[in-house]
């Protein structure tokens, strides 16, 4: 099991952690305090930095509970974090409630970060891309 290093931003950052044994992603946790009015987005910060290792990025999911419970979503679900990014780790919330604004405290946990291993091949260009069963079917191609 590898390592990852985190650099602590803020007094009030909570280092990630995952809830269970097993879990896949680690929470997030906010050390902002907000108003989500219905409809609205946020750049929330978590007050971590941290150092993905190269041939893996950082996923930001949704929290489930998050959604049901209280209607928030993340404007970029997910959001990709890159090996080389070095800044403060910041969630983009999106209050998807039409009547109840949402509020956030300092510590709340607001998203989970997985960590995926990721291909990084050169891209060449070619005059003729393989053939394949889908062909160039795009949206709806396979039904409703």
């Amino acid at each position: 099991m590898s390592a990852l290093p985190l650099k602590r931003l803020h007094p009030d950052a909570v280092l990630p952690r995952r809830a269970h044994d097993g879990d896949a992603g680690l929470d997030l946790h906010s050390v902002e305090a907000l108003t989500l009015a219905p409809g609205a987005r946020a750049a929330v910060g978590t007050g971590l930095a941290v150092a993905i290792p190269h041939g893996q990025a950082g996923l930001v999911l949704p929290r489930s509970g998050l959604a049901l419970k209280r209607g928030i979503a993340l404007v970029n679900a997910p959001g990709l974090i890159d090996a080389g990014y070095r800044g403060e780790l910041r969630v983009l919330l999106l209050n998807t409630d039409a009547q109840e604004p949402c509020e956030i405290a300092v510590g709340d946990r607001i998203a989970q970060l997985v960590l995926i291993a990721v291909e990084l091949p050169q891209t060449v260009e070619v005059d003729e891309l393989p053939d394949s069963s889908r062909g160039s079917g795009g949206f709806g191609s396979s039904g409703s």
